[in-house]
């Protein structure tokens, strides 16, 4: 009997584990609409990313191959070998003699990548910017839009943060305030502390009876119901209530945040409150256009809004010190790629390192494989960083990962690893800014093989690796052996874009400032972006589910990044040309910076607001829609719920404040009560609020 159809018998169908080129089909044949729908924008974007690079670098590789390549190969007299057994600076520029007539071949590929390059940026940009306002029209009403996030909410002795919050809105915003919900503390921390306080209190009261029965409580700071089951002791409430100080009220305040959720009648009164400055202290009042409720980073609402500038410039000085550190095992990776140096400092590997195979194994491979090895743990530290900078999204602290990773990675895979040598050396050639035109020239073309390899290692077989799921699967396996199977995430993961956008830029990068140098790499990057092509939409369709959305924010990043490769390799090119001694391709190349950053400029201005902040002619439309439809009421019944802090449902004894505009004194809100009770929280803000006495201290750590 067949093994398959033993299987089969068995109930194993064992066709579902072979794989099946299906899916590539699948992947081709998905439209855009269709990712948009399963991924968000930001999948749309990414797959944007990997669209514009392939198209760059098409026709980076149509002339530089047919034009550059000839050049750079027959730049000397010499005697060629058969091509397999050329080495890789007989195709770099650095084969190219100086004086030579041939380098204009360099300048015109030079522009046509140029011009390439920014006339699908800016066709790009202006695609995406009209796709995210399409987004945001089409898409279901968004509570975002009708709410803000209030931080650096005054304190005061007599009330509460949310009776302020609630005075506030309703003396400046009457017309339009509808709602408010007010933050509470959460965390590991907390819990700790309240933890802490319980077993206090229990020891206090020297009883350890307790009775339990369920309660079925309303959560009015997120709309639903609650069914647990809580621990009650009447006897020792009864002795606590007797025997402390503490009122509910002054429990309240213990748990409220100096934050709140605010939520308005329309998306044009909540935008236009997220932009103008509320108080006249600036460092009071702070608002901002709140995150969609799936996206908000619980744990660092609650962070004193004066601590933030602080956090980030630790997590700047940690990030570089972290860069700093890195450079050991670059350095180390970099060493083994100069076979003279290797042997200089272990010369009993002299014997070994004859050996063919060995040398290109050891010199070769071997250098981008480590590198890549410790490369692994760049992401999590990095967005370690970020959470402690105070972002308030989860996709903002992706975000700001993002850009440091990337960071990361331009400077230790391609500055450091260019300039060779001990970190002493490296930072010798820093110190003569203008002669580094001329140091890249000559370091750049000789780390072309380096480059190619690191494609390998980390381009191609990171898509294998992506396809198979290693490391979740490792993951999975490791809390399913430990039975740390975690239930709120249900076995999702979201895609990793600080790892992965960073990852297409930096190869991004080193095609651009390769092009005409080593021309020999770009075919290995087209193939890389047209199997991560497939890969990724195949990713996004089958594998990651879109928890939340940064709707289209990366492309920016992606904007910027390529412009700055571009100028960076024109004053590479300019290098170059000055060391070959061609004033006129360098007189040519000059005037292409200049048109470079003036196009970055123009794009700023032109595209770069909108995605910054949505405008008011959109918010305006969409609210006099819902209107004429009757859809407004319905929205804003179901922004009671919206913002829902999960922390609160497990904790039955937290209290709530969840206060709301009631629009039958929609009129009384215009009464000149409401105008002298915002006089007086502005009295307090400068009187009271900061000049706290001895006398008050309980009561002020009480409400802290």
């Amino acid at each position: 009997m067949e093994v398959a159809a033993l299987l089969t018998s068995a109930g194993i169908n064992i066709a579902v584990f072979v794989p099946t080129p299906s899916w590539i089909l699948k992947a081709w044949e998905t439209t855009e609409d269709e990712i948009l729908g399963i991924g968000g924008l930001d999948a749309v974007v990414f797959v944007r990313i990997l669209v514009f690079s392939l198209r760059v670098f098409s026709i980076a590789a149509a002339v530089c191959l047919f034009l550059v390549l000839p050049v750079n190969y027959h730049g000397k007299d010499r005697l060629h070998k058969d091509i397999p057994l050329e080495s890789m600076d007989v195709f770099t520029i650095a084969n190219v003699q100086q004086h030579s007539e041939w380098l204009w071949a360099h300048c015109l590929a030079l522009y046509v990548i140029t011009f390439s390059a920014c006339s699908l940026l800016f066709f790009e940009y202006k695609s995406i910017a009209n796709l995210r306002t399409l987004h945001i029209i089409g898409a279901p009403p968004s509570p975002s839009l009708f709410t803000i996030l209030v931080r650096s909410v005054p304190w005061s002795p007599e009330e509460s943060y949310c009776e302020t919050v609630k005075k506030f809105f309703s003396s400046y915003h009457a017309s339009t305030y509808l709602s408010h919900q007010i933050i509470y503390k959460c965390g590991t921390v907390q819990k700790m502390k309240d933890d802490a306080e319980h077993v206090f209190r229990v020891l206090k009261d020297g009883t350890m009876e307790n009775t339990s029965k369920p309660i079925f409580t309303h959560c009015c700071s997120c709309g639903g119901n609650t069914n647990s089951f809580q621990m009650i002791n009447v006897e020792r409430n009864s002795a606590l209530e007797s025997t402390t100080n503490t009122s509910p009220d002054l429990d309240m305040r213990k748990k409220e945040c100096a934050a709140a959720f605010v939520f308005f009648k329309s998306r044009y009164a909540a935008l236009l409150a997220s932009k103008i400055l509320q108080s006249s202290n600036p460092m009071l009042w702070v608002t901002d256009v709140a995150p969609e409720p799936q996206d908000v980073y619980w744990s660092n609402i609650c962070i004193p809004y004066r601590q933030l500038w602080i956090r980030k410039i630790a997590t700047l000085i940690a990030s570089i010190a972290f860069m700093l550190v890195f450079l050991l095992p670059v350095t180390f990776v970099q060493g083994l790629t100069q076979l003279d140096k290797l042997q200089k400092m272990f010369p009993f590997l002299t014997e070994i390192l004859k050996s063919k195979m060995v040398n290109q194994v050891v010199t070769g491979y071997l250098p981008s494989l480590i590198l890549v090895l410790f490369l692994f743990a760049v992401p999590p530290m990095m967005m370690l960083f970020s959470s402690l900078e105070g972002c308030i999204s989860r996709s903002g602290r992706k975000k700001s990962a993002c850009w440091k990773v990337l960071y990361f990675l331009i400077w230790n895979v391609f500055f450091v690893n260019v300039f060779t040598g001990s970190v002493i050396s490296q930072l010798s050639v820093f110190s003569s800014v203008a002669d580094l035109p001329v140091q890249l020239a000559k370091a750049v073309p000789s780390q072309a093989t380096f480059f190619t390899t690191y494609i390998f290692t980390s381009g191609w077989a990171s898509l294998g690796c992506e396809i198979m799921q290693i490391y979740p699967l490792l993951c999975n396996f490791i809390q399913r052996l430990l039975k740390l199977n975690d239930d709120s995430q249900n076995g999702t993961q979201n895609f990793p874009y600080h790892t992965e956008v960073p990852r297409i830029l930096l190869f991004g990068f080193l095609g651009f400032t390769n092009a005409i140098l080593a021309p020999i790499m770009l075919p290995f990057l087209i193939i890389y972006f047209f199997l991560a092509y497939l890969v990724y939409r195949n990713q996004f369709l089958n594998v990651y589910v879109a928890k939340y959305d940064s709707g289209g924010q990366y492309w920016p990043i992606v904007h910027n990044t390529t412009v700055f490769s571009l100028i960076f390799a024109q004053i590479i090119a300019l290098g170059v040309f000055g060391v070959k001694h061609s004033p006129v391709a360098s007189g040519f190349t000059f005037p292409l910076v200049v048109g470079t950053f003036l196009f970055h400029q123009y794009c700023r201005q032109r595209f770069l607001p909108s995605f910054k902040s949505n405008s008011a002619q959109t918010a305006i439309d969409m609210d006099r829609r819902d209107e004429e439809s009757g859809k407004l009421r319905e929205i804003h019944q179901h922004l009671h719920s919206a913002y829902c802090q999960y922390g609160l449902l497990h904790d039955p004894d937290l209290p709530r404040c969840f206060s709301h505009c009631d629009p039958d004194e929609e009129d009384a809100q215009f009464s000149p009560q409401r105008s002298l009770k915002g006089k007086e929280i502005l009295k307090k803000e400068k009187s009271g609020s900061f000049h706290r006495t001895s006398s008050t201290k309980a009561v002020v750590l009480g409400g802290m």
